[in-house]
């Protein structure tokens, strides 16, 4: 039997639910999802088994106009996604329909083998759904356009086997077991940051990454994770700390059972954190959350 194998970035304007699309058409947690955009920092891969067909999703950061190296490095990643792409999937949230942001991603798709994906539309009048979808193929010729409920998964099967049918012939690269070629390091410290973004709130999360400093396996099979929290700011340090500790320590026990469920063994995990003013800018912190400079 023919085997199919391909790259299918997701790419979209922040909080359009790309990350969210991606975990469900993978039936795990394999990027972080918050309420607040920009949540996503780096290209995540999502390995996907449909028949014979093995389809490689690429979940995307958000686009949007940079202000600050992180943020730069963020939109190229996004962009190389769908450069590399075999089929991009612009997904759109259908309650904001096209805005600005949706507008330059579609220019800037252009030429490419795109389809469209209506989000939302769970949260969405269903009068509005067919005049927004013929607003954006006048903009871009999309070869195909879905309307899905990334967070209820209505219309995502769909989806998911028309992407199958869609991946070119070829051999799978990966093994058919596996899910995401993303590292338990970095899966880790992502965990942690997703809690970072649900437990505080105004700038503070868009100023704090997290790194995984010691992941060891104990005697007893379980994990010893050690990671730290960088913050740019002494507020910063202060917010999630918390009083007494009280923040950190709930981000910490969160954190840790999510682990726990995804790594399927108990996980003991301890946070740190210290105060580095301009880690957005520096190389070695942003390489080491899986952003580095195109040349």
């Amino acid at each position: 039997m023919t085997t199919r194998c391909g790259y299918a970035a997701i790419v979209g304007a922040p909080n359009a639910g790309k990350s969210t699309l991606l975990n469900q058409i993978a039936g795990a947690k394999l990027s972080i999802v918050t309420p607040k955009a920009q949540t996503t920092r780096f290209r995540i891969l999502g390995i996907i088994m449909r028949g014979e067909a093995q389809i490689l999703l690429v979940d995307t950061p958000g686009i949007f106009a940079p202000r600050r190296r992180l943020d730069r490095l963020m939109v190229q990643a996004a962009w190389s996604g769908a450069a590399d792409a075999d089929l991009v999937l612009l997904v759109v949230d259908a309650r904001t329909g096209l805005g600005e942001p949706v507008r330059a991603i579609a220019e800037g798709l252009a030429g490419r083998r795109v389809w469209l994906v209506l989000n939302k539309i769970d949260l969405t009048p269903r009068p509005k759904l067919l005049p927004l979808s013929a607003t954006l193929h006048a903009l871009l010729p999309f070869e195909r356009s879905f309307m899905v409920s990334a967070a209820s998964g209505d219309g995502v099967a769909a989806l998911i086997a028309a992407i199958a049918e869609a991946m070119p012939e070829g051999p799978h690269l990966y093994p058919g077991d596996d899910l995401t070629d993303l590292p338990d390091r970095l899966l880790a410290a992502e965990i942690v940051r997703e809690q970072i973004f649900l437990q505080t709130h105004e700038e503070v999360p868009y100023v704090v990454t997290v790194e995984t400093e010691r992941f060891e396996t104990r005697a007893d099979g379980s994990l010893r994770i050690e990671a730290m929290v960088y913050v740019a700011r002494p507020g910063h340090k202060a917010i999630v700390i918390g009083e007494k500790g009280q923040r950190i320590r709930e981000i910490g026990t969160r954190a840790r059972a999510v682990l726990a469920e995804l790594l399927e063994r108990p996980v003991h995990l301890f946070l740190h954190v210290k105060e580095r003013p301009g880690w957005d800018e520096e190389t070695a912190r942003l390489r080491a959350i899986g952003l580095e400079e195109k040349r």
